[in-house]
């Protein structure tokens, strides 16, 4: 059978049988009659609105279907979940639910409890689909898939549905959905059809929404972490996402080397089972170029498979592209192979069947989407009992390397550098579903001591894992090719520690420790801090140490309620008080609104009464704008998000704006990581010098030209601060000219350059890297900073200085040690790095520029190093 054929009548099937199993189907809504097209057709997209109302009806129709609210997105959507099944499981939906629970949790079931779950359960299956927003088929093929499930009245999927519930997110970015969707239909019937959308497709990170799953800071995947976290508990998890247009059709599992160290084997083997038959449906659909084992790794944890590292057999799709909804011609030529697994696009063991090239649309996406959904439910109901005993053989298993392999636990100090963070730390993986345990008093062993109220994580429960993943130091496995040969490059960044992100101190224990299990008690979530002021009339100092005083500060100034900062250490009675610490005084007149603000605290502040502080100086609210260009900025948006997060005001300026409008409302202009020629020419501009066209409408992309950069000059010139990190720091680089008047104009060149081509061509690589610095004590920008910190970089820039001239000046601010330069992750030649600067203050005129090396807030996961920033925009 020809796959245009198969094609044909899997739509034939989908759309036009009417003889379906049981007397309700007559009010069953057929996708192409709902939305008046049928999903899947050329140059036609349903949004969010319509699919969760499609899904609704579905849902009231069908015995099958049961729909669940789980959550929200960022700007408000409400988020839902479609659980598809026999009616009689979805009649007990509930009690399949705590066997799913006991299986993945409980290490001590008795061989009745085993025999008794493994017959009576059934193996759940999380699919979330288009989490990438211009990835649409998944959620375009969602309807189909559904209508499928649920009106069916094959033999054979009618039987597997009485072994598997399959649970649905048909929208893992609902914002992100609607946005994509309102941009194609605007830009159709135009020579822009289904070009770039020009900003991020959510309401922060975009393209980053599934570089989130360890840090969980977005609303819309902490709805989806819960539901294998803590709440639902599915054996197997497929997160659904579109691939570039000149390469295989279709990946399936399993994934290429290097793999995650800490995952069992007995995962990773489950992984090649449905992939396998996913290739094996798929080819029998006559759907050709399905490719495994290649292209995409599977050693870091960020993604929504992070559902791996908790005992689920997580598994990604990808799927060639269209343009949107757009068709696409691929010629033969066109076809590339790439990366390990499928080095060249011919017939191989990873790809036994290539895709001869030809038309590729919307609804080849479809069709493929919906034969390895379907192959999914297939797998899962011949393995059945095999997959719920391996969940709870890897619950076992876990439990019992923690008893028996090192680490044993890991402690974290109750006294921390930054208690805000400790508290945010020990929350997040609490999400994460991980116990956490509190000393009830001093414990002693071999020498060591853990204080009363110490936290102890221990690694006997069954997402351990997943605690070693993210307590530990990462090294990267190296792989290679060949023996001696080329190393396989990471996929993504190789460094998420949370300890040494947050910058919270922890150490490891490898072994049992009686005195240790005797004297904990588990932590109850979440926190309450449990304090008020003990009267109205008092001064409260926040210190500096903790992120989250700044969090309170720029709230408060945003209320116009005064704060101020102490200039110098002080001593008060017996309390030590540090230069930068915040002071604000609670009055009659800030009481109820600084109350509010203070709901958000999770450390206690210094109160002092009767006292009048010498020392401090008063805060101004600075009034930032943040640069965010046309092209899917994600650092900007991140940005955007922290700043949010901490109350710090801002104004959006793209490029242009600049070149436009009047600077004199900022005290502050940040420029995230981005490249100098996107910001200046709204092109991009390679270092050898050669340029490409976005595939965007030019009425987007302008830069800011020779003209903007001259007003930046300026601004800084005359007292203005402007804070770059990454390639933006760039534009302010090498030779510029300032326009000091009409008549008068200046050239200069500022005491600070990149050097990172250079050591990059002497062999320095860091795919995302966390490094040590040394900080500048006693500097207005280390303020809250221990001596040393811990940043987080891709390789570029590092910063050279030199002796300044006239009205220039420089500091470096942080620099790379002589030695033990990594602190997690994966680097080469890093030695090239020592004694480096990675962070520099420079000026021209009156003004500011703050250089960063590094992401200070790299999507929102480095809050160690957020003090830096905030530092630089309350700069004088």
């Amino acid at each position: 059978m020809s796959k245009i054929c198969a094609v044909l009548l899997l739509f034939v099937s989908l759309f036009v049988s009417s003889v379906k199993a049981g007397n309700e189907t007559d009010t069953i809504p057929v996708p192409k009659s709902f939305f008046g097209f049928q999903p899947g057709a050329d140059r036609m997209l349903l949004n969010y609105e319509s699919l969760i109302d499609y899904m609704q009806q579905l849902a009231e129709a069908s015995p099958r279907v049961k729909m669940l609210e789980i959550g929200e997105s960022p700007m408000g959507k409400k988020m839902h979940m479609l659980l598809f099944s026999s009616p009689e499981n979805i009649q007990n939906i509930q009690y399949l639910k705590e066997i799913n629970k006991e299986l993945a949790l409980n290490p001590n079931l008795t061989d009745a409890q085993l025999k008794a779950y493994s017959n009576e359960g059934k193996v759940f299956i999380l699919a979330t689909l288009s989490m990438h927003s211009t990835e649409v088929g998944p959620s375009q093929a969602a309807p189909l898939v559904a209508y499928e499930l649920a009106t069916s009245d094959d033999s054979a999927l009618v039987k597997q549905l009485k072994d598997v519930v399959y649970m649905m997110v048909p929208s893992s970015n609902p914002d992100g959905m609607d946005m994509i969707v309102e941009h194609y239909m605007q830009s159709k019937d135009t020579k822009y059809e289904g070009g770039g959308f020009p900003k991020v497709y959510h309401k922060y990170v975009g393209h980053d929404n599934n570089r989130d799953f360890v840090t969980l800071t977005q609303k819309d995947n902490k709805a989806i972490a819960r539901v294998y976290n803590t709440e639902w508990y599915p054996q197997i998890l497929v997160d659904k996402h579109q691939m570039g247009a000149t390469g295989p059709r279709y990946f399936v599992p399993p994934m290429h080397d290097p793999i995650a160290e800490n995952v069992d084997e007995k995962v990773w083997n489950w992984t090649w089972i449905f992939g396998s038959n996913m290739a094996k449906d798929m080819a029998a659909d006559s759907l050709t170029g399905v490719t495994q084992n290649s292209i995409f790794d599977d050693y870091w944890p960020g993604s929504t498979e992070t559902g791996i590292w908790k005992n689920i057999i997580s598994m990604l799709t990808e799927c060639a592209s269209v343009q949107l909804a757009k068709p696409v011609y691929v010629e033969k030529s066109e076809l590339r192979g790439g990366g390990s697994g499928l080095a060249e696009y011919k017939k191989s063991i990873n790809m036994p069947a290539p895709w001869k090239g030809g038309w590729w649309r919307l609804s080849d996406i479809v069709a493929y989407e919906v034969s390895s959904s379907l192959s999914l439910v297939k797998t899962a109901s011949f393995h059945k009992k095999d997959i719920l005993l391996n969940r709870n053989a890897l619950c076992v298993g876990e439990v019992k390397k923690g008893k028996t392999e090192a680490p044993a636990y890991f402690v974290v100090p109750a006294k921390q550098h930054d208690e805000s963070e400790l508290i945010a730390m020990l929350g997040l993986l609490n999400e994460h579903g991980v116990d956490v345990y509190k000393t009830s008093d001093e414990l002693s062993f071999k020498g060591r001591i853990i204080e009363k109220g110490d936290y102890i994580i221990p690694l006997a429960q069954p997402y351990r894992a997943f605690v070693k993943e993210v307590m530990e130091k990462q090294k990267y496995p190296e792989r290679y090719y060949t023996p001696g040969g080329e190393l396989m490059r990471p996929y993504d960044i190789t460094s998420w520690s949370l300890p040494l992100h947050q910058g919270v101190s922890s150490y490891q224990v490898d072994e049992i420790v009686d005195v240790i299990d005797q004297n904990i008690n588990k932590v109850d979530f979440p926190f309450e801090l449990n304090w008020e002021p003990s009267e109205e009339n008092t001064t409260l100092i926040f210190s500096v140490d903790n992120n989250e005083s700044f969090r309170v500060a720029f709230a408060a100034l945003e209320n116009d309620i005064e704060v101020s900062r102490l200039s110098k250490d002080s001593i008060v009675g017996e309390v030590a008080l540090k230069t930068g610490d915040f002071v604000v005084e609670l009055n009659q007149k800030n009481a109820d609104k600084l109350k509010e603000i203070l709901e958000e605290l999770s450390v206690k502040p210094v109160e002092i009464s009767g006292v009048v502080l010498s020392n401090i100086k008063e805060l101004k609210l600075p009034g930032v704008a943040l640069v965010e260009t046309a092209f899917h900025d994600m650092d900007a948006g991140w940005t955007r998000f922290l700043f949010d997060t901490y109350h710090i005001p801002f104004t959006v300026l793209k490029p242009e704006d600049i070149k436009l409008k009047e600077l004199d409302d900022f005290d502050v202009i940040v420029f995230p990581d981005t490249k100098k020629s996107l910001l200046l020419d709204g092109k991009n501009k390679s270092r050898d010098g050669k340029t490409s066209i976005p595939n965007y409408d030019p009425r987007y992309i302008k830069g800011m030209e020779k003209e903007g950069l001259q007003k930046l000059l300026k601004f800084e010139n005359e007292g203005g601060t402007i804070v770059s990190w990454g390639e933006s720091a760039e534009l302010f680089f090498g030779v510029q000219i300032i326009k000091i008047s009409e008549k008068e104009k200046e050239e200069f060149e500022l005491p600070v350059e990149d050097v990172s081509q250079g050591i990059k061509g002497k062999g320095f690589y860091a795919p995302g890297t966390l490094f040590n610095v040394e900080l500048l004590e006693d500097h207005p920008l280390t303020l809250g900073m221990e001596k040393t910190a811990r940043v987080f970089s891709e390789g570029k820039p590092v910063f050279g200085t030199s002796i300044p001239y006239f009205d220039l000046d420089r500091r470096v601010i942080a620099s790379y040690p002589e030695e033990n330069l990594v602190a997690s992750g994966y680097a080469e030649k890093e030695e090239l790095l020592e004694g480096k600067p990675a962070m520099v203050w420079a000026k021209k005129g009156k003004g500011n520029f703050v250089f960063f090396g590094f992401n200070p807030q790299f999507r929102a996961s480095t809050s160690g190093t957020y003090k830096l920033l905030f530092n630089a925009l309350l700069l004088d």
